[in-house]
């Protein structure tokens, strides 16, 4: 009989400490955790909760003071930054709130930018950033730079920009943060879409309860702490 599967990203009692004696923050305190390969995660929780810094950590931005963090069974806190750098350009794509688009630059050239510093000769980079783009329903739109694109658009080119680099996980941070509530679940249904039929295991943290309802599975952090950790029937 095969062993089960490692879990795709785990975290074994993995401690942040920021600061020391009376300034000590302990951001994450003892949080053990799994993520499978192929889920969708909601991270939830009040400012101060931790959220962000398991996702810092989780996307090779910062590290644990203590524990273990295992990427595909590989503990990240062994590499080299050369090799967390290598990891996060090759396993990892991410989305933040902001969308964080080059103003004066086409959609196409947008995307086109990490797969530059993967080294990938320029007629595949034009190839794979369109076939992102019109994974991201963007069709059309490849010359257009942000200022002629609405809101939800400019994130759907960044969605496209992190998938250009055949991403295990896109990590997002409050992807719908900057956008109204009908292009926010449009956005929504996108990253489901992404991760039903793609197969990309999607990490997200955000503070609304009807965009967390998307995701399989719910985790709430509060005071450093890992307090819920819940599957749930997605919405849409």
């Amino acid at each position: 009989m095969a062993a089960p599967a490692a879990p795709l990203i785990a975290f074994r009692d993995v401690r942040r400490v920021y600061g020391t004696g009376e300034a000590e923050v302990r951001a994450l305190d003892g949080v053990s955790l799994s993520i499978a390969r192929g889920e969708f995660v909601a991270i939830m929780g009040p400012s101060g909760s931790g959220k962000s810094t398991a996702m810092n950590i989780i996307g090779c931005l910062d590290r644990p003071s203590s524990g273990d963090y295992l990427f595909a069974g590989t503990p990240v806190q062994g590499l080299s930054n050369d090799q967390r750098a290598l990891l996060r350009r090759h396993a990892l794509g991410f989305v933040f709130q902001g969308f964080n688009l080059l103003a004066r630059t086409s959609a196409l050239e947008n995307v086109e930018l990490p797969l530059i510093y993967k080294g990938l000769p320029r007629d595949e980079r034009k190839a794979r950033a369109r076939a992102a783009l019109a994974k991201v329903g963007l069709q059309g739109r490849e010359d257009h730079d942000p200022s002629q694109l609405s809101g939800g658009q400019q994130q759907r080119v960044a969605i496209a920009r992190a998938l250009a680099g055949d991403p295990t996980v896109i990590l997002a941070d409050e992807p719908t943060g900057n956008l109204d509530s009908h292009r926010s679940h449009e956005i929504m249904q996108l990253l489901q879409r992404l991760n039903r039929e793609e197969g990309i295991t999607i990490v997200m943290v955000t503070h609304e309860e009807d965009i967390a309802a998307y995701a399989g599975r719910l985790l709430v952090f509060v005071d450093g702490h890992l307090a819920r950790d819940v599957p749930q029937e997605p919405r849409g």
